[in-house]
């Protein structure tokens, strides 16, 4: 089947009453025939039995099996959200001792992971400039168990060459972590370019619709059942049976609008880039952004995503905000609905002040996840923004 195929029909299971939707099975626990069958299910579980919805659920499996299709994954492993599956991920497999090389550009909650949770159990990380594959080449060693990355980075858009990182990594025994989500399941080729796992947060691009928070960790059978799933379902990161069918929902339709949220981001993009008033319009998708023929090379589209710099920082970022008529103020992204942030005072604000500006968060960066609207409108009220600047 093609991707757009399994976005609507991959990993569907239907009970004895032949429904059309997938079903709900709004379940904690599970009825067993004889105190035999209960007690061979916790011995093995066959790949459509189920123990307690903290380990599995077929609402929930439905939703594992379509994405890890779609990823061309073995298997996958859903959570309560993006965090709960980035956390899950590097946890599940790290140990004191361990030692962990990661971009440096990341998520305000990954970095925390990285640069406060794991050092508190004996777990060493190196941050580098995800970019430069030669700091990836002296940073990765001998006891170096994984490299974690943002494919595509937040908010700067950043990007991070998926098979040169690999083939680094590869050399060394280390496991390779993408954080895919700005990227998305509609452009993402992570494993066929080289990783090992694949992470998002369903709560963005899958969902699409601002309706709930969930994750996704995505991989081989032997990592996901033998790694992930025994420290989530301990440690009670599963996502819940009503979360997945909206997102089974929410997955349906992900190609059409991603595409067309694309579309549009290049359309806002071309018309801010030479603007008065701008310093500097980033967006993968332009000739001018300078990771522009890696981004043909591995996603082949610009994404969703982009960010605007004002020459008037704090000040100007907060007039061109409030002027906004259609995009709405938000922290969220990957939305039907246009979303603008202000990372320096929001997603990226625990930050110190010399880390952000190392980052490229300056204090006039605007971070726009663009929707499905229509273009003309999106392009309209960013231009009437930028005149009340």
């Amino acid at each position: 089947m093609k991707k757009r195929t399994k976005l609507v029909h991959g990993g569907t299971k239907r009970s004895q009453w032949g429904e059309l939707s997938e079903a709900i099975f709004l379940t904690q626990g599970f009825v067993y025939d004889s105190a035999e069958q209960a007690e061979g299910r916790f011995i093995e579980c066959g790949p459509d039995e189920y123990i307690y919805a903290r380990y599995g659920n077929p609402t929930v499996r439905m939703f594992e099996e379509r994405i890890a299709m779609l990823e061309g994954a073995e298997a996958g492993f859903a959570t309560a959200s993006g965090m709960a599956a980035v956390n899950g991920a590097l946890v599940s497999m790290l140990k004191a001792g361990d030692h962990v090389v990661s971009a440096r550009a990341l998520f305000g909650s990954c970095l925390y992971i990285l640069e406060s949770i794991l050092p508190r159990f004996g777990v060493e990380v190196t941050f580098v400039d995800g970019a430069d594959l030669e700091q990836w080449t002296a940073a990765v060693r001998p006891n170096t168990k994984a490299v974690f990355f943002e494919s595509m980075s937040n908010p700067a858009l950043e990007l991070v060459d998926i098979a040169g990182v690999a083939e680094i990594a590869h050399a060394q025994g280390a496991l390779v972590l993408v954080d895919n989500v700005f990227s998305t399941p509609v452009y993402s080729d992570a494993i066929a370019q080289g990783a090992d796992v694949v992470i998002y947060s369903a709560t963005k691009h899958i969902d699409g619709q601002g309706r709930v928070l969930g994750g996704v960790i995505l991989g081989t059978e032997a990592f996901i059942r033998g790694t992930v799933e025994p420290y989530m379902k301990h440690t009670g990161g599963s996502m819940s049976p009503f979360t997945a069918w909206v997102l089974l929902k929410g997955i349906e339709t992900i190609d059409l609008r991603v595409r067309a949220q694309t579309e549009n981001a290049m359309q806002v993009a071309q018309a801010l880039e030479g603007k008065p008033g701008i310093a500097r319009v980033i967006y993968p998708g332009l000739e001018s952004h300078p990771q522009h023929a890696l981004m043909l090379r591995q996603m082949g589209k610009g994404g969703t995503m982009l960010a605007i710099d004002l020459e008037g920082g704090k000040a100007a970022a907060f007039r061109f905000l409030n002027a906004l008529e259609v995009i709405l103020i938000s922290n969220n992204l990957g939305d039907a609905k246009s979303i603008a942030t202000h990372p320096a005072t929001t997603t990226h604000q625990r930050l110190p002040a010399e880390v952000r500006a190392s980052l490229g968060i300056s204090e006039g960066l605007i971070r726009l996840s663009v929707g499905i609207e229509d273009p003309e409108d999106l392009v309209d009220d960013v231009l009437q923004a930028l005149n009340a600047v």
